[in-house]
């Protein structure tokens, strides 16, 4: 199989990886992430003017009409230069979930302004009762007067704070845990009854908590189907999940790399670190962490390009693999530097971080583990099979 990319996404990861060389560097970063918004304007700004904000989305809206590769390749670059500015939640996931559902009014109404940098957006879907149940959802949307009123709470908004519009999963008809009767609807996030609360999470992140209390909002706010919201989140998630694992790989041959490096220049007893050979066999093996997630990545990302019966399970194998080899990667790092690989001067404690906050987001290893079992084995081995895992 041709693993080669594209000349145009060659050129891509090429614009994104000179960016991250010559005007993002880790003191960049942590002076960005210290400001109240936890992101730059400006950086914002310059993704606009270089295209990568419309990468995903179709030329007749201003895009580029690129796909999961595209979107795999400029992650990857992200990760290694640890952008901290709202990509994944404005492009990948609200401009996902547009491109997944909304109608031609919504996306030319909401699109543009993406591509130009003006609108961010955030995806409010999680609540505190839902863990990894996309389903769980208690928000209500009630039918008022031609539109609808909203009702309830979501947290760990990535990009809450920051972002102009919302897309909102809340429940329009059935129980707790049914996934029919969920629907998306578009909501000002400055509108009356709309609440947010700012915090920032380890990786340094901003997320936000959002309380909806009598949010009215007309019938064009509905996006996509009543009831069949489900559907669209599905089909987004799983593209989110391969974004951002093609984030963590990105992490990961940064981790190799910067330890590396570091070997070949810290001394004990006289020599150089990198001349040991125990340490020499620990790097060959984080290496290979390395080439085994990247491969599962690879198989993934075809698999969502070209819409393989086995996707699902594909995805759910990812997760595992990422979660697995990003903690052995992120263990020997922080190891090998010693002591100081804990400390926030140092970045390798920041890509641990955010590799560590990648693998909880969409479901964690045993989650993700027990969805592969179930699927590949049956409901009935799910027990066995995730025992065996663990002791492997």
């Amino acid at each position: 199989m041709n693993f080669d990319f594209s000349e145009e996404q060659t050129m891509l990861r090429d614009s994104v990886a000179r960016f991250v060389q010559d005007d993002y560097d880790f003191d960049t970063r942590r002076g960005i992430v210290a400001t109240e918004e936890g992101m730059s304007r400006a950086v914002w700004q310059t993704f606009a003017e270089l295209g990568w904000l419309s990468v995903p989305f179709a030329e007749e809206y201003g895009g580029f009409g690129g796909g999961p590769v595209d979107l795999m390749v400029m992650m990857e670059e992200f990760g290694k230069g640890l952008i901290v500015e709202p990509y994944f939640a404005t492009v990948v996931m609200f401009g996902g979930l547009l491109n997944a559902a909304g109608s031609e009014a919504q996306k030319a109404e909401y699109i543009p302004g993406i591509i130009e940098g003006s609108r961010l957006g955030a995806f409010a879907y999680l609540e505190r009762q839902g863990r990894y149940e996309l389903a769980d959802v208690l928000t209500t949307a009630t039918a008022n007067d031609g539109g609808f009123v909203l009702n309830g709470e979501k947290v760990v908004v990535s990009n809450g704070m920051n972002a102009d519009t919302l897309i909102v999963a809340a429940r329009t008809s059935g129980e707790q845990f049914d996934r029919n009767g969920i629907s998306l609807f578009v909501v000002d996030a400055t509108a009356h009854g709309v609440e947010r609360v700012s915090y920032r999470l380890m990786d340094g992140q901003n997320v936000a908590n959002i309380t909806f209390k009598d949010v009215s909002v007309g019938a064009d706010a509905l996006l996509g189907q009543l009831d069949g919201g489900y559907a669209a989140i599905d089909q987004v998630v799983q593209e989110g999940i391969v974004a951002l694992c093609g984030e963590a790989v990105g992490l990961m041959g940064q981790l190799n790399s910067k330890t590396l490096e570091y070997t070949k220049t810290r001394e004990q007893f006289g020599v150089v670190i990198s001349s040991f050979q125990a340490l020499q066999h620990r790097m060959v093996d984080t290496f290979m962490s390395y080439e085994q997630a990247k491969s599962m990545l690879y198989r993934a990302v075809c698999a969502l390009e070209n819409g393989d019966a086995d996707l699902r399970r594909e995805l759910h194998a990812l997760k595992v693999m990422t979660h697995k080899c990003g903690k052995h990667i992120f263990e020997e790092a922080i190891q090998l530097h010693g002591g100081m690989g804990l400390t926030d001067e140092l970045d390798i404690a920041h890509y641990a971080k955010r590799l560590m906050m990648i693998n909880a987001t969409f479901g964690d290893r045993d989650h993700h583990q027990t969805q592969f079992n179930a699927l590949s084995y049956g409901s009935k081995a799910t027990d066995n099979v995730a025992s065996m895992s663990d002791a492997a």
